[in-house]
């Protein structure tokens, strides 16, 4: 399949830009689906039960060291996010930029509106598909966080939803559907792929989380398809993220139904 061509760009062979999105995901959301994969079968064959086992998505880095610990967590969110300067920075030889994915400040209010209706809709699914899984037992106990109760606890959780959703949207999504389509892959074959790219980092919650993530992929690259624009699937994710780091943190051990 020939390279697809576009006015005014400089892109490598195709060669090139296959170890191209080898290298980004390898150093980034591959491994992290690699590292995922190895801790389910951990999860798998250990003697309890997958719901009788945590899966913790925020957690002190420097227990009893509250002040070390926030320049840990800091400098965590930097770092999770130096791929998305390493993809920007790619595509920037190759004389595209981030608008080029529509990751812009160009239409804020619609990306907002957008972003909201789409993390309330695909927030509360998830949620009930987390639990349903839960009851099932084919998920680990999902925990959003254990932070200690300290003045920076929310800040930092608001800032690790930003990284999430910066980092996977404009990766998985802008980025990676991007170079796919150069490389003359059809809109689904590459949404599919962006897909379950998406679910493999997260089996280490189960199978819930993995088939949770995945059918979000799908969602999320169509409607990046659809729009052309990964902001407000950026806005989506991060309050989906900020909503559950906070909400457990005020409704754990307050109702019943949360795990």
């Amino acid at each position: 399949m020939a390279l697809r061509e576009e006015t005014g760009l400089s892109l490598p062979p195709r060669r090139l830009i296959g170890w191209e999105i080898f290298v980004v995901f390898a150093v980034s959301l591959g491994a992290s689906g690699l590292n995922a994969l190895i801790s389910l079968i951990g999860s798998l064959t250990a003697l309890q039960a997958l719901r009788q086992q945590q899966a913790l998505l925020v957690g002190t880095l420097a227990p009893g060291r509250p002040l070390l610990d926030l320049v840990l967590q800091l400098v965590g969110v930097a770092d999770g996010l130096a791929p998305v300067a390493l993809v920007i920075y790619l595509l920037a030889r190759s004389g595209e930029t981030p608008s080029d994915m529509g990751l812009d400040a160009g239409n804020p209010a619609q990306d907002a509106a957008r972003g909201a209706v789409l993390a309330a809709v695909i927030g509360g699914t998830g949620l009930a598909l987390y639990l349903t899984a839960f009851k099932l037992g084919i998920s680990l106990t999902v925990v959003p966080e254990s932070l200690p109760a300290v003045w920076w606890r929310i800040p930092v959780l608001i800032l690790k939803a930003a990284q999430n959703g910066i980092l996977e949207e404009v990766l998985a999504i802008g980025y990676l559907l991007r170079r796919l389509d150069q490389l003359g892959w059809t809109p689904w074959r590459a949404i599919a792929f962006s897909s379950v790219l998406r679910g493999s980092y997260h089996l280490y919650q189960g199978f819930g989380g993995f088939v949770g993530n995945a059918a979000m992929g799908l969602i999320f690259g169509y409607l990046y398809r659809r729009w052309g624009r990964v902001t407000p699937l950026v806005v989506a994710h991060t309050l989906i993220d900020a909503v559950a780091f906070v909400g457990y943190a005020a409704l754990h051990g307050r109702v019943s139904w949360l795990p």
